[in-house]
């Protein structure tokens, strides 16, 4: 057995209630004096709340999906107008995404309080959006030291929400099985990682204000990450990548479009992580597995229903050719790619 694996230091806490109980220390703990907070304006109620007694030097409410490039320029200039010496983000991938846009810069350490399943505040991938051209990027600088897993703060998430944030968590783990870099230790948390969201979803689903079902999708999602952290960006997130950047479509639901797609493509040719993929889900077949997790959970399933123009799919499948890593286990043409867009739309 001959393989690499990258670990990254990174402090978690977690548990229901603790980030009422242990921000200020864990704030206290990089000897912060003037805390930036980054936040969409849905997460500032619920930021506030949580951030009464802390040194705050000001606020970055300016956050959107796949963060633009303009709106980096500004949390970057707002980080130097305050003298932040600490980030704060609060909320989903987008508040964590422009958190790192700033420490990419400038090299501020970030906290990270997530109120989703994204899974970005494992990893030290970056990404910025140009032009409709979504570049993504590896640099530890970017990597929040600390994170702190409340899966109370995760009850005010919509279920419909919830459902496709914890599917697009299930899409680290899925594309962690044949990620460029995969070793046998990101393999061993992607399965994991997928048998608690299966187990995960649907009781948030079925019971969206029950503390079991929650903790374990936010497990789930953390494991996952820190499976793609090290396994890297496969075929599944090249995709989405793209369609995102170019099309501005909503991130967690676009993953959980793609990924039965991708899973129905690269199975027959990687036999052996599919079973494995299976037995975690506790089921025979894996692409079986996944679809009745998708109607148990009433799961998005159209890209169309998500506004892509049908008549921008092969324009789309060009660059996701373009993209698709080497790695993968069966070549990707531009017909391939078609093929994946369509029965996806």
């Amino acid at each position: 057995m001959i393989f690499e694996h990258q670990s990254y230091t990174q402090r978690v806490v977690f548990g229901a209630g603790t980030a009422r109980t242990r921000l200020a220390a864990e704030v206290e703990r990089h000897g912060a004096h003037r805390v930036l907070l980054v936040a969409a304006p849905s997460a500032r109620e619920q930021a506030a709340s949580l951030t009464a007694s802390l040194p705050m030097a000001g606020v970055v409410d300016e956050v959107r999906m796949h963060v633009p490039v303009e709106v980096a320029d500004a949390a970057r200039r707002r980080a130097e107008e305050t003298g932040a010496d600490l980030l704060l983000a609060v909320g989903g991938g987008s508040a964590t995404g422009t958190a790192k846009a700033v420490a990419l810069s400038s090299g501020l350490p970030i906290v990270a309080v997530p109120t989703t399943y994204a899974g970005s505040e494992v990893t030290p991938v970056w990404g910025l959006t140009d032009d409709g051209r979504k570049t993504t990027g590896v640099d530890e600088r970017v990597l929040p030291r600390t994170v702190i897993y409340d899966p109370a703060l995760t009850l005010s998430l919509p279920v419909e929400m919830s459902i496709a944030s914890g599917l697009n968590a299930l899409a680290h783990c899925v594309d962690s099985l044949w990620a460029p870099r995969v070793n046998p230790v990101d393999t061993a948390l992607a399965l994991e990682a997928a048998h608690a969201l299966a187990e995960g979803l649907p009781r948030v689903h079925a019971d969206p204000a029950a503390l079991e079902g929650r903790s374990s999708t936010l497990y789930g999602a953390y494991l996952g990450a820190l499976a793609f952290a090290g396994a890297g960006s496969g075929l599944h997130h090249k995709i989405c990548h793209v369609l995102g950047g170019a099309y501005d479509l909503p991130h967690a639901q676009t993953h959980a479009v793609v990924l039965p797609h991708v899973l129905a493509f690269n199975a027959p040719a990687a036999p052996r992580e599919a079973a494995r993929l299976a037995r975690a889900l506790d089921a025979p077949d894996a692409r079986a597995a996944l679809d009745a997790l998708y109607t148990a959970v009433e799961a998005p399933r159209s890209l169309r229903a998500l506004g892509l123009p049908e008549d921008r799919l092969p324009e789309a499948a060009a660059l996701i050719a373009e993209a698709a890593p080497p790695s993968n286990p069966r070549p990707v043409t531009e017909a391939d790619a078609l093929a994946i867009l369509k029965a996806a739309f």
